[in-house]
């Protein structure tokens, strides 16, 4: 069997992603064959075509961190041929070929069967929408109510922040978005936020304080940074923040004042290992009451030849919301 994949290879002037046909060997060890419908586009893909990205164990690879699509052969009880499916996280698209490609082999104890979610819809949360879900499911689990205040979400032109304004608004809580970019008011409107403010801090050359007026009663971060460092000292009394990004750098100049005098908690989101139970758990209430609602209005669609354009966009803070990458049919 020969198929069409992006592969993403090394060179003298950096990694070269480039369409290619491969065989049946590509596909390397798993327990299920999928024809991929659709991937999506994710910072993490991002950095697999930047040398020096720092997430690809080994070249060449298929990036892709997410798929989904339908079943064509299994080797395990669990799945069968014409299942539909998602399939991301774990090693997908890192040291193992990911979903730039017509067909992907990945073990059985990485997939999630579809139930209500199409493959589009799927792909059109993906990996970054998983994490939103994760975000705010850690909020709810800490007892977080919309009767606490209001909940801010950085990065909400991004795919993250973008999905969690969605879903939290489906949820009643008020939103407050906060963003770098100034014609985004109107689709973070339609989102649900009920107000949009610029980056946090406001002032980025002010010396950041321990604690300052609390404003939000918790928050969705995917900046990470001073800007994380700002909003902790801004979190009201029993506040949380849950964080799952460092677009705005891995370093965090705060002090344990937050913590030890209004009783905030840190919650790291990691949605690349979460047990495969849970994250089944987690895709059930993504097709039900955590379903985004604007999804359309989100949502850009690109054949999955395009993968290195949306990704160089995602990589110079251009992108907004969720692009869809087309693959069946699209080489």
């Amino acid at each position: 069997m020969e198929f069409w994949a992006m592969v993403a290879q090394e060179s003298d002037s950096g990694i070269v992603l480039a369409r290619q046909q491969v065989d049946e060997e590509f596909l390397g060890p798993g327990d299920v064959t999928i024809k991929v419908h659709y991937s999506s586009a994710n910072y993490k893909d991002g950095l697999a075509i930047t040398k020096g990205g720092g997430v690809v164990r080994s070249y060449p690879i298929v990036p892709g961190i997410d798929l989904t699509g339908e079943v064509v052969e299994s080797s395990v009880d669990d799945f069968s041929p014409g299942d539909l499916v998602i399939a991301h996280g774990y090693e997908l698209g890192v040291s193992h070929n990911g979903g730039y490609a017509e067909y992907a082999r990945v073990p059985a104890d990485w997939i999630v069967e579809l139930g209500q979610l199409d493959t589009r819809d799927a792909a059109a949360i993906g990996t970054a929408g998983f994490t939103a879900a994760l975000s705010v499911q850690a909020l709810l689990d800490r007892g977080l109510t919309p009767d606490d205040g209001p909940v801010l979400v950085t990065g909400a032109t991004g795919g993250v922040g973008s999905v969690s304004v969605d879903i939290l608004s489906r949820l009643g809580f008020e939103v407050i978005a906060s963003t770098g970019k100034t014609d985004a008011e109107d689709l973070l409107s339609e989102l649900g936020a009920n107000e949009v403010i610029g980056r946090l801090p406001a002032d980025p050359t002010a010396e950041l304080r321990p604690l300052t007026k609390a404003r939000w009663a918790a928050a969705v971060d995917s900046v990470g940074g001073a800007s994380l460092a700002y909003i902790l000292s801004a979190i009201g009394y029993g506040g949380a923040v849950a964080v799952s990004g460092l677009t705005g750098g891995s370093e965090l100049p705060t002090t344990v004042m937050p913590f030890i005098l209004r009783g905030v908690a840190l919650l790291g989101i990691d949605s690349v290992n979460v047990p495969i139970e849970r994250r089944a758990e987690l895709w059930t209430r993504l097709a039900d009451e955590l379903r985004p609602q604007h999804l359309s209005a989100l949502e850009s669609y690109a054949p999955v030849t395009e993968a290195e354009r949306v990704l160089r966009s995602i990589l110079d803070g251009s992108h907004r919301g969720r692009t869809v990458l087309g693959v069946a049919g699209e080489f």
